[in-house]
């Protein structure tokens, strides 16, 4: 497993780029590139994952949301993994490859890259598993 802290000194994405977002912030991808994902810690803590091509499971979009859905996965520090509601995007180019059989941690949230997908948890078990052919949340 792999765990990294503010003290390498990472840089957050574009969107998480002041403190005021978050304290740490750390990209990465699937092998293929069909998952990318992005965790951050602080006021914001979340762990979010977006999918380039898959077979959509869920097919109603959440309350209220007035953007886009359906390929993006969400879990906070509290609570179960959620169908986001997103107008950006997590890919970052230079983010870590996340290779099969790797798991990466920051903070509350454990990710671990499979050949069969990702699956992204908080502290308290909650979180999501998503492929191509299917996505869970829990």
């Amino acid at each position: 497993m792999i765990r990294l802290a503010s003290a390498l000194g990472l840089l957050a994405a574009p969107i998480l780029a002041t403190s005021a977002f978050a304290d740490d912030y750390l990209a990465f991808h699937s092998p293929s590139g069909n998952i990318q994902c992005g965790m951050s810690t602080g006021d914001y803590a979340q762990v979010r994952c977006d999918m380039s091509a898959l077979t959509p499971t869920y097919r109603q979009a959440p309350a209220n949301c007035e953007f886009d859905w359906g390929s993006s996965f969400a879990v906070d520090a509290g609570g179960s993994g959620y169908l986001a509601c997103v107008s950006d995007s997590v890919a970052d180019p230079g983010g870590i490859e996340l290779s099969y059989g790797k798991s990466i941690s920051l903070g509350p949230f454990t990710c671990t890259s499979e050949k069969s997908g990702m699956e992204c948890s908080n502290l308290g078990g909650h979180g999501f598993k998503i492929s191509k052919a299917k996505q869970k949340l829990f």
